[in-house]
């Protein structure tokens, strides 16, 4: 089983993303995440879809998505020649008496407390999805509230757009 990450440029209209959804699920595919935003010409929006199948599967899926009118441009975001990031909002029940450790597992991955209570804090982090489900799995130990994760988003390196 395999892993890809797909940037598609699409028209900026409505409907595109029910479309693009709409295509993997009649084919069965599953979508591990996806993202969409305007970009730097409103004419056109940037969705970043992380897949997983078998080889073929994976093929299939590009074809598929090259047929789509609404679908400009496809770019596999490749491990090494891409930049992929995911935003980790989690809010953790924390007292007093283990704030402090909460605050050094966020300072060792960089993440930014960004609201405070006196039962518990949430805590942003900007990172590979490999950093996230790290610095979530050492917080297996304290009780999460709430978690909400973007998914993955992401260019290719260099001048290439």
């Amino acid at each position: 089983m395999g892993n890809m990450v797909l940037s598609l440029l699409v028209d900026n209209t409505s409907g595109v993303l029910s479309r693009v959804s709409g295509l993997f699920s009649r084919r069965g595919y599953n979508i591990d995440s996806v993202t969409v935003g305007v970009t730097e010409n409103p004419a056109y929006s940037r969705m970043t879809v992380a897949v997983s199948g078998d080889g073929a599967s994976l093929i299939q899926i590009k074809k598929q998505l090259n047929k789509l009118e609404d679908v400009v441009e496809i770019v596999e975001l490749e491990p090494g020649k891409s930049v992929c990031r995911e935003l980790v909002l989690v809010k953790v029940k924390s007292d007093a008496s283990i704030r402090k450790d909460i605050i050094s597992i966020a300072d060792i991955f960089r993440a930014n407390i960004v609201d405070v209570s006196k039962e518990s804090l949430i805590i942003e982090l900007t990172g590979a999805t490999t950093k996230c489900e790290a610095f979530l799995n050492l917080l297996d130990g304290f009780e999460i509230i709430e978690l909400v994760r973007t998914g993955l988003t992401g260019l290719v390196r260099g001048n290439r757009s």
